[in-house]
C-alpha cells in the first residue's frame, strides 16, 4: 500500500538548510496498523505529510497503492488524497458553525456525490461512531472525544483504504482516548490501513508495528511486543 524508497526531504531558506528526512525506505502492506514515534524534530510529522501527499520529497520515490506519487500534478494529488486517504488530526479541524452531520458530509460534497447518497453515508458513519443522536449538534456542544469521533467519521466518508492519524488522542482524557483507540481497532479489523503518529507508548501499543525516528532517520522498525 505504501512504498517509499530512499526518501530525502530538505528544507532551505536563505541561510539555513535542514534535513527533515534522510534516506528513509519504508514498506507498509495493505491492512497493516503502524505507529510512528520519535522526539520533536525527529521527522515523524514530515513523514506523515509525505505519506498523506501533503508534501513532496526532495529526492527518492513514493508509491501509494501502486500510484507513483512523485510524478503527479497538484490536481492529480488532490484526487488521490480524496480517494485514498482519510486524515484525523489532534485539533479535530471541524467547522464550528456547522452541524456534525454537515461536517461529515463535506468531503462527499467536494467529490460531487448527490445529497441523498451523502446524507445516507454520513448518518451511517455517525451511527458507527456512536453519535447518531447528536447529528444536529455543533462541535462546540460535544466533548473532545465526541469531536474526535466526528473527525474519524469524516475521514471515512470516501471509503478510503488508508487512515492517517496525527496525535489523535493528544487533546483527550484517558477514557476518551480509550474510546478512540477502540474505534481505530474496529476500523483496522474491517481492513483499513492505519498509520498514526504518537508520542505516547500506550497508544503505540495498539499498533502492529512501531517505527522509531531520530534525526530524520528510521532507527527501528519493530513488531509490537518485540520491544517490550
Amino acid at each position: 500500500m505504501i512504498v517509499m524508497s530512499e526518501i530525502h526531504k530538505v528544507y532551505r531558506n536563505e541561510s539555513v538548510e535542514v534535513t527533515a528526512l534522510n534516506n528513509v525506505s519504508l514498506h507498509v502492506q495493505a491492512g497493516e496498523y503502524i505507529a510512528i514515534m520519535g522526539s520533536s524534530g525527529s521527522g515523524k510529522s514530515t513523514l506523515m505529510n509525505m505519506i498523506g501527499c501533503l508534501d513532496a520529497p526532495s529526492s527518492g520515490e513514493y508509491a501509494l497503492d501502486g500510484e507513483k506519487v512523485h510524478s503527479l500534478s497538484q490536481s492529480q494529488l488532490a484526487k488521490l488524497r480524496n480517494e485514498k486517504i482519510g486524515f484525523v488530526f489532534q485539533s479535530f479541524n471541524l467547522l464550528g458553525r456547522q452541524s456534525i452531520l454537515h461536517n461529515v458530509e463535506l468531503p462527499m460534497m467536494y467529490a460531487g456525490i448527490n445529497k441523498a447518497e451523502r446524507r445516507e453515508r454520513a448518518l451511517y458513519l455517525l451511527e458507527k461512531v456512536g453519535l447518531q443522536n447528536r447529528i444536529k449538534h455543533r462541535p462546540s456542544e460535544l466533548s473532545g472525544g465526541q469531536r474526535q469521533r466526528v473527525a474519524i467519521a469524516r475521514a471515512l466518508t470516501m471509503n478510503v483504504p488508508v487512515l492517517l492519524a496525527d496525535e489523535p488522542t493528544g487533546n483527550l482524557d484517558t477514557k476518551s482516548s480509550i474510546d478512540v483507540m477502540n474505534l481505530f481497532a474496529q476500523i483496522h479489523a474491517e481492513g483499513t490501513t492505519i498509520v498514526l503518529v504518537t508520542h505516547e507508548k500506550n497508544i503505540a501499543d495498539h499498533a502492529e508495528r512501531v517505527l522509531w525516528f531520530e534525526d530524520g532517520q528510521l532507527k527501528k522498525d519493530t513488531k509490537n511486543g518485540d520491544r517490550l
